[in-house]
């Protein structure tokens, strides 16, 4: 038998090394994020493992997985513990060392293994780590398999068995990166700056870029888990900064900043400022419906509205479906759809055949990237973004709003837009041109600005985002429009930050 775990134990104790410890908050709606030794503990982490087991069992499919680390002091051993479980509760691991998120999802197609959990804290400070886990590729798992494996973990309800067993695949990351790097080179001499926040991208992104044909400006590619100069996340000012001035200094053509565990990428242009995750997806919609008649792709709903609206994009006759925001949903949208690809605005891209095998990858990303400039050699970074109709758009705002209350709140939200789009009451002085509430509400006027809300996915708060393709007066207006419905709500707190 194994013990229940815990909510909590105390550091340093007799009953932190004999017990697991797991705060049942870690289980998020598609992964799992805990700060180690104070959420979990390493007998947590194994019991996670065999809670894991059992679960893939349930599912029906086959007990083998691929199992990697990020570069973080503490990340193998959570690895090992992790495998530890698996193996207890009967399966085959595949242990593929050191590597980004994509390359564990790599290997599962590599490998012919259904099945993955990836050891990382993805762009979260030193201290926290997770596992990003999945049973049938190219998905990872939702909100309904991580339910499940809370209640298994939590319960205790392993279903231990004899047989499980251990494979290192020795040199792993030179398979991967012959797949990335096998497609003909870039005709463009282009010079990229490649940052890597000192994250585990550092080990591979330099040498895949170099091998397509790019010159390579490295910035902060040493491994080096302390992360001394700012959390490798490309969403983040620090890194944008710091791209931003290695782009002007070596008078590069591009910036690529990539995430801690390398299946995202941040995209600063010749000029040094940055482009937002969802219009670099335009551009690559753009480019890659020229080349791809009667594309569809998936984007979610926090994403610009150009995707619809572009003169170019309908032209080419792209159609474009908004989804839940969450890397784990637009992976399984794009992927019931048969879409080209999937673009979320915090920078997971999804790719599917020709161009990629329908996960996220910061690399193939940045290779998209390079190609898409490879087709426009008399048009620099800036000029591609510049080709986009203008728009006026928000930062993402969150006013605080507790978890027990959020969802209540969203649902009365879109309660209230529905039914103003059934009387034809107007909004922010517009008629209602269109409605999503695949999550949350999203609310488009006629002449074509919005207005988002929805629950953050892992925060006590919502999210509020507007965007106008006519003038930043009526992305306020927007704004106004989306608050004085929030405000009936005294759930709702103050924001942390405004327009």
């Amino acid at each position: 038998m194994f013990p229940k775990p815990k909510p909590l134990l105390v550091p340093n104790t007799y009953a932190y090394e004999s017990e697991p410890m797991v705060k049942a908050t870690g289980f998020r709606e598609y992964d799992a994020r805990w700060l180690f030794g104070k959420e979990i503990n390493l007998m947590g982490i194994q019991a996670l493992g065999m809670g894991l087991g059992a679960l893939i069992a349930e599912l029906g499919q086959k007990q083998e997985i691929v199992t990697g680390h990020d570069f973080r002091g503490y990340s193998a051993s959570i690895k090992y513990a992790l495998m530890t479980g698996l193996m207890a509760a009967g399966c085959k691991v595949h242990d593929i060392g050191l590597a980004v998120t994509p390359m564990a999802y790599f290997a599962q197609f590599d490998l012919d293994v259904p099945c993955v959990a990836m050891v990382t804290a993805s762009h979260n400070d030193n201290g926290w780590t997770g596992v990003k886990m999945g049973a049938s590729k190219p998905l990872t798992f939702g909100p309904d398999e991580m339910t499940r494996l809370k209640e298994i973990v939590l319960n205790a309800e392993f279903k231990n068995k004899a047989g499980g067993s251990y494979q290192f695949h020795e040199n792993y990351p030179a398979r991967y990166i012959a797949d990335l790097t096998n497609r003909p080179k870039l005709k463009r001499k282009l010079k990229v700056v490649v940052a890597c926040g000192n994250g585990t991208a550092g080990a591979f992104a330099p040498q895949v870029m170099e091998a397509i044909g790019c010159e390579v400006i490295p910035l902060d590619t040493e491994l080096d888990h302390t992360f001394p100069k700012y959390n490798p996340n490309p969403e983040d000012m620090e890194m944008l900064h710091a791209i931003r001035d290695a782009v002007l200094e070596h008078k590069a053509d591009v910036g690529l900043g990539f995430d801690g565990d390398g299946d995202r990428c941040g995209v600063v242009d010749n000029t040094g400022e940055e482009i937002f995750a969802d219009k670099v997806g335009v551009m690559l919609a753009r480019d890659m419906s020229a080349v791809h008649k009667d594309a569809t792709f998936v984007v979610d709903v926090k994403s610009t509205g150009l995707f619809v609206t572009d003169p170019v994009l309908q032209k080419q006759n792209a159609k474009t479906t908004y989804w839940k925001t969450g890397h784990s949903y637009m992976k399984r949208r794009t992927n019931e759809l048969n879409a080209l690809a999937g673009f979320e605005k915090s920078g997971h891209f999804f790719f599917n055949a020709p161009v990629g095998r329908g996960y996220d990858d910061g690399l193939v990303s940045a290779i998209t990237i390079c190609e898409m400039m490879d087709r426009a050699p008399g048009k620099t970074m800036a000029d591609l973004k510049e080709a986009l109709p203008k728009t006026w758009s928000s930062p993402t705002m969150s006013p605080h709003c507790a978890d027990e209350t959020k969802y209540g709140v969203v649902a009365a939200v879109v309660k209230h837009f529905e039914d103003a789009q059934k009387k034809g009451d107007k909004v922010a002085g517009q008629s209602i041109r269109d409605l999503v509430t695949v999550n949350g509400v999203r609310v488009t006027c006629e002449d074509g600005s919005w207005g988002l809300v929805r629950a953050s996915s892992n925060k006590p708060e919502l999210v509020v985002v507007v965007e106008s393709p006519v003038s930043e007066a009526r992305m306020h207006d927007m704004f106004e429009a989306m608050n004085v419905v929030l405000r009936t709500h005294p759930e709702v707190g103050a924001y942390n930050q405004t327009i």
